[in-house]
């Protein structure tokens, strides 16, 4: 009798200690679940313009899927698909994090979360064995686009595998209306095979090491923005692209052939820059980039160090419908031979 009272003694002081571990201010918030969307979905935006409590709720899964056509990897995500699922919360808002890790996962992961101010990003907190799940909280404290990353060591090869994606803190005072939104993610992948070999290919740790990736691709696969998956829009609608870098190594150089970013949000960050062609995106960062489609036709997304692009897979293909405004794009109006010059009098002769 006096163990079972001492036990439920241990049990009450633990649970005090947990409620007071919680942030009392929280407690006051209306709840919210959280939006998530898979990649180049993006959840629509915000009209709070009070903080709320929101939950978020993710799941890390060990699944094979195609990179390239006919060849297959094992890629470590967050909720099945690379980049992860995309987060939308607002400053001031606390948020009540949820990581469950797949019963059939083969490691332990975690998450940091560069939005996070607090030891880890989340990743000490959020140790979590297959079959198992974690929960933390934090509050958004300052507006921007970041990433966040699983941080199990060793840390590279769970990045390398996929396990990265971003999340977005709106500003307190909301963000301007767009027509179009859409995510995209850059990654470099490293197999034992060549590009282009067929099969499941395994992870190569020295490929890695040296920074010899075999695929550079965006939204986790060759050919995931093209064809039927390409982005699409109507020509005179207004376009902000969520535009991150997992890495785990390379720095991209985002750049749209045939546009000109309006603004560019350098680095996720609140400082804009704007009529920008070309901006980098570190790995482990991230920007945000708006424009006006102002004609139709398939305007380019690569990666500017361009043999990646056409030897590696970073390329996809922004689709714009609608009619054509020839005062600012023509098309080609002629094409013919044309005559060599006439040889200078004289010229060659002595």
């Amino acid at each position: 009798m006096k163990r079972t009272r001492l036990s439920l003694l241990a049990y009450a002081i633990a649970c005090a200690a947990g409620l007071a571990g919680m942030p009392a201010f929280a407690a006051e918030l209306p709840v919210i679940k959280a939006e998530l969307t898979a990649p180049p979905h993006v959840p629509k935006q915000i009209d709070r313009k009070t903080p709320a409590k929101v939950v978020v709720e993710l799941e890390t899964i060990e699944k094979d899927m195609e990179i390239s056509e006919g060849v297959t990897y094992n890629f470590w995500t967050f909720g099945g698909t690379v980049p992860g699922s995309f987060i939308r919360v607002r400053e001031g808002d606390t948020v009540e994090f949820h990581l469950k890790n797949a019963h059939d996962s083969h490691v332990p992961h975690n998450i940091d979360l560069h939005a996070v101010t607090g030891t880890g990003g989340g990743a000490e907190a959020t140790f979590t064995a297959p079959g198992h799940a974690t929960q933390f909280s934090f509050k958004a404290l300052q507006p921007g686009l970041y990433v966040y990353h699983c941080a199990m060591p060793p840390v590279g090869m769970h990045i390398a595998n996929g396990m990265y994606g971003l999340i977005l803190v709106e500003p307190e005072e909301g963000m301007a209306k767009v027509d179009k939104e859409f995510y995209v993610m850059q990654g470099d992948f490293y197999t034992e095979g060549k590009y282009g070999e067929a099969g499941l290919q395994p992870f190569s740790l020295d490929k890695a090491i040296d920074e010899h990736p075999t695929y550079v691709v965006f939204n986790g696969a060759e050919g995931s923005l093209t064809g039927d998956n390409a982005l699409k829009a109507e020509a005179g609608e207004t376009i902000r692209m969520f535009v991150g870098n997992g890495g785990p190594n390379l720095v991209s150089s985002f750049h749209i052939i045939g546009e000109i970013f309006d603004k560019v949000y350098v680095e996720g960050g609140s400082k804009y820059q704007e009529n920008v062609q070309t901006t980098l995106v570190p790995a482990g960062g991230a920007t945000m980039v708006e424009f006006k489609a102002d004609v139709p036709g398939n305007f380019v997304l690569v990666d500017h160090s361009i043999f990646r692009t056409f030897h590696k897979g970073s390329l996809g293909i922004l689709k714009v419908e609608g009619e054509e405004n020839h005062e600012i794009y023509t098309g080609q109006q002629a094409t013919g031979e044309f005559a060599p010059p006439a040889a200078a009098a004289g010229h060659g002769k002595h």
